[in-house]
């Protein structure tokens, strides 16, 4: 995108504030992990950003759209200088198995969670 384009005249990313977060950390190459210690909060925190669960106060917006090289307006409203995504099939197919690797991990950590959330309830059953 170019600087001299006015952002009343882009057409603006419809994605949410989440899409648009979890996009701009992908192209830029850095981790959740890496994101959060940047941030100093929790993986945790990051994840629900980028799911919509919640959302970056302020002062936590402005430090992440520096971080992940894109303008706040972009962030917020989808309009501005967003992240440099990979256009040839190469680049689409690493971003891809990216994301389904990310998708692989979400997967196997709910279903730890699962079996910790039953072995609780088989406990607080057995006491009772």
């Amino acid at each position: 995108m170019s600087d001299t384009t006015n952002i009343y005249e882009q057409t603006p990313d419809l994605d949410t504030i989440g899409g648009r977060l979890s996009r701009a950390r992908e192209a830029s190459g850095m981790s959740v992990k890496q994101l959060a210690w940047r941030l100093g909060v929790k993986m945790s925190t990051i994840t629900a950003w980028e799911s919509d669960r919640s959302q970056p106060g302020a002062h936590r917006l402005n430090m992440v759209s520096g971080i992940l090289n894109v303008s706040l307006s972009w962030v917020l409203h989808g309009v501005g200088t967003g992240p440099i995504e990979p256009e040839d099939d190469s680049d689409m197919i690493e971003t891809v198995g990216a994301q389904l690797d990310r998708l692989k991990l979400l997967h196997a950590e709910t279903g730890s969670l699962i079996v910790r959330l039953q072995n609780d309830m088989d406990r607080l059953a057995a006491a009772s």
